[in-house]
């Protein structure tokens, strides 16, 4: 067959195509990998403590980040101004008497404002341990990694904040210039360990809680060096918490009035968010509702002010919710039921306190039933405090948070009737009243 002069010129012209192809693609194989992200306009040193050279190349996060210095707003059950706790529910200087809480109990602030407020807390004192700056400053990670956690643990606070310089920051999350998502806090590491679980192997968005997990759980000091441990061993639900508490014999203070041997929760939003609540089922991270994607202009960011979603409502929860409306209405019923359970809790664990005095007076008491309505004295207090301490008013979890005020108040009232049979009369509850 012949060929026309058009078949020879789309031959030619299919033959000259993939040639081109060919070349062009032994031209792209042959180029390095791109780098993703944002390339650094300066290399930080790693765990370097000081954000502002963090923010060199990436200024909408810095910037946002230092409005945690000012952002000290108040919501109806929180926020970031502060305010005195023991001022506003004076019932906490007798759930804390005889403890460091019932001098000074402030609503926490700003990231920005971790350093001075710590050092300016009346708990402080000249034998509070360098535990107390773990989740304090920017400055830790490269402490941790010099000094190991068991010697930044037993040095005393006055003397280890000769090396702390820097509030929360950049350091205490992300890996430097790379900006991956890091456990920090050795303490975080161990307690996951111990569960069998890797961080690093963790999605990017499971991360975006876990990096919380850093400083927003509950914890103890361990031992003579005071090292900082996560009560995790039996599991993170309260339930789990307690028994660990229980079986290790543990106690923060022994409570004056009642001589139970009492623990204070710290601030466990991990524990109480990652007990099967709805958003975290959901896949919903910390970050996504207090850290919400922004733009500035072009640029889509996380915004690193956090503070209550609730101060802006249409960005945290509009991304996922159409009525914003409806859900910030939602949240305000759901606080206010777990503000009245605490209250109804307070009262209780109260009552129970000033029975178990009174009962600690009788002439004969049962010191057996004397010790088991102490006992249960200390797990009421413990599961409304897990609450009381968490930052949410429950809203992170609200079934959970229900079902622990409902067993704290039940306990108490169990305590009460227990210092009653220790009593041998009914007229202790009339005496512990007046």
């Amino acid at each position: 067959m012949k060929l026309t002069g058009t078949t020879l010129v789309l031959t030619g012209i299919i033959v000259i195509l993939a040639v081109a192809l060919i070349g062009t693609l032994i031209f792209v194989s042959n180029q390095p990998k791109p780098d993703r992200g944002i390339e650094p306009i300066v290399q930080i040193e790693e765990m370097e403590p000081d954000s502002s050279k963090w923010g060199v190349n990436f200024p909408n996060q810095y910037s946002t980040l230092q409005k945690t210095e000012s952002n000290n707003t108040r919501t109806t059950f929180g926020g970031s101004e502060k305010f005195s706790k023991l001022e506003q529910d004076p019932r906490l200087l007798d759930l804390f008497a005889g403890y460091g809480f019932s001098l000074e109990y402030n609503e926490d602030r700003g990231h920005l404002n971790s350093l001075t407020d710590v050092r300016a807390i009346k708990r402080v004192n000249e034998k509070t341990p360098g535990t107390c700056y773990s989740c304090k400053s920017s400055d830790n990670p490269r402490l941790w990694t010099e000094m190991g956690m068991a010697e930044f643990d037993k040095t005393l606070f006055k003397d280890l904040g000769k090396d702390i310089n820097e509030p929360i920051g950049c350091a205490n999350c992300h890996e430097a210039n790379t900006m991956r998502l890091i456990v920090t806090n050795p303490a975080l590491e161990e307690a996951l360990k111990a569960q069998g679980k890797d961080w690093r192997t963790f999605t990017r968005q499971e991360m975006r809680t876990v990096v919380c997990a850093n400083c927003h759980v509950e914890y103890y000091f361990a031992g003579d060096g005071k090292y900082l441990t996560y009560p995790w061993a039996d599991g993170t639900d309260i339930d789990s918490i307690a028994k660990y508490y229980a079986e290790l014999g543990f106690n923060d203070w022994e409570h004056p009035q009642s001589g139970a041997a009492m623990i204070k929760m710290q601030h466990p939003e991990y524990e109480l968010f990652t007990a099967d609540s709805t958003h975290y089922k959901a896949g919903v991270a910390c970050a996504d509702c207090h850290m919400p994607y922004t733009r500035d202009g072009s640029a889509k960011f996380s915004t690193h002010d956090v503070h209550s979603p609730l101060l802006n409502a249409e960005t945290a929860c509009g991304a996922c919710h159409t009525d914003v409306g409806y859900v910030t209405s939602r949240v305000a019923t759901i606080q206010q039921q777990v503000r009245g359970t605490m209250d109804s809790s307070e009262d209780a664990i109260i009552a129970a306190i000033k029975a178990i005095e009174a009962a600690a007076a009788t002439p004969e008491v049962n010191a057996d039933l004397l010790a088991e309505a102490r006992d249960m004295h200390r797990e009421a207090q413990l599961r409304w405090d897990f609450i009381a301490a968490e930052n949410s008013m429950g809203f992170h979890n609200p079934e959970e948070a229900l079902r622990i005020l409902a067993a704290a108040t039940d306990l108490a009232r169990q305590a009460q009737l227990k210092a009653v049979q220790a009593a041998g009369t009914p007229t202790i509850i009339q005496t512990s009243s007046q």
